[in-house]
């Protein structure tokens, strides 16, 4: 996909309006994850060193969550940076941007708080466009929604791509081309989100291992009983995927009570039981493909790693530490514990997107890069 990069734009003296993915979790009123405000910052800092005039946009949370907190550590990140916060909330007035000098950036409030942005309203898109010259969209984790601040204001304005989402498209599409053997490895929840993408890469990947909560699916597809483990609203249509050769589920899981767990085959889950994790050989034989493996795509963890479940996922993260594989790893918890590991960032490649992630390389493309074009 080619799309404009902001990197070949004259942005000195200019307005630029950019969206940013900075929907990072707080505690305690406080950033306690900056991996998405860390690849945010790139764009940020090119286009205040290039003297542009910068209106920061973005989202936090599903409520009216502040950005106030992603201000303040984006102020520890860039300590030298004149960055301002626009306390009033809503938008400013043009009379406000304009007061702006090169090199400075006003960072506005959730957008989210602001009518019509989810309804991708276009007086909105209209409102934002009169307060730049130039939009920039950097926020590939949010550019699989149809959001006044992702696709209204590009078409109100010569819009450009930020650094993240050039990197993004470029490591992304590697994975729809991968290197032999090609493993891919999917966990969390939502099998409806996964399930374009898992239909698409059968027959380029080599394995394809399910594991998670999804996996409850399949499980229930092949006759099994999965106790209270978390399944679909709906029963997915699984009679092809199990079948498939490529397809490869746990051979043992931890189970889970309120009070006890234990590690046992899938055909032996009791009716008071949830699927916690992968077990432990589960964990050694997908190590091993990782590491024979030329690519890995991972997107989810294999257990429920809020609640500590995470033995599982991390054998894997640092399996591919182990590896010569080239990989793309999507998902907040995945990401998790690939952090904690010391990977190779030219080798694996840690994307912002979880959704985003799933539906580009489902489609080829995202609703918010179509507007760039």
């Amino acid at each position: 996909m080619e799309l404009r990069s902001i990197t070949n734009v004259e942005v000195r003296g200019k307005r630029v309006l950019l969206r940013s993915g900075l929907n990072v979790p707080l505690a305690g009123g406080r950033v306690v994850d900056d991996f998405r405000l860390e690849r945010a910052t790139r764009t940020i800092d090119l286009l205040l060193s290039r003297g542009a005039k910068v209106i920061l946009l973005a989202h936090i949370g599903r409520g009216g969550e502040s950005l106030r907190p992603v201000m303040d550590a984006l102020k520890m990140r860039m300590p030298n940076a004149p960055l301002k916060f626009f306390e009033r909330g809503g938008l400013p007035t043009v009379d406000e941007v304009n007061t702006l000098r090169e090199g400075e950036l006003l960072m506005l409030d959730n957008v989210r708080k602001l009518r019509g942005e989810e309804e991708n309203d276009e007086a909105l898109a209209r409102s934002l466009a009169a307060l730049a010259d130039i939009y920039v969209n950097d926020a590939f984790a949010d550019s699989h929604r149809t959001h006044s601040s992702v696709v209204g204001v590009a078409k109100q304005l010569p819009s450009y791509a930020g650094l993240l989402v050039i990197e993004e498209i470029a490591r992304l599409s590697r994975a729809l081309a991968p290197e032999h053997p090609a493993l891919a490895i999917f966990g969390g929840a939502k099998f409806e989100t996964k399930e374009p993408l898992i239909k698409k890469l059968l027959p380029v990947y080599d394995r394809v291992c399910i594991g998670g909560a999804i996996v409850n699916d399949f499980f229930r597809a092949k006759g099994l009983s999965v106790g209270v483990s978390l399944t679909s609203e709906k029963s997915p249509e699984l009679a092809e995927l199990v079948l498939n050769p490529r397809i490869e589920l746990p051979v043992d899981l931890v189970l889970a009570t309120e009070t006890s767990s234990r590690v046992a085959a899938p055909e032996d889950i009791r009716p008071d039981e949830r699927t916690a994790d992968a077990g432990p050989a589960t964990g050694k034989k997908w190590s091993q493909y990782i590491e024979e493996a030329g690519f890995v795509l991972m997107n989810g963890p294999l257990g429920i790693y809020e609640r500590g479940f995470n033995a599982e996922t991390e054998a894997l993260a640092h399996a591919l530490v182990r590896s010569n594989a080239h990989a793309v790893v999507g998902g907040g918890d995945t990401i998790a514990a690939l952090t904690k590991t010391n990977f190779d960032s030219e080798r694996v490649f840690l994307s912002t997107g979880g959704g985003a992630m799933l539906e580009f390389l489902a489609d080829g493309t995202l609703p918010g890069l179509e507007a760039l074009k």
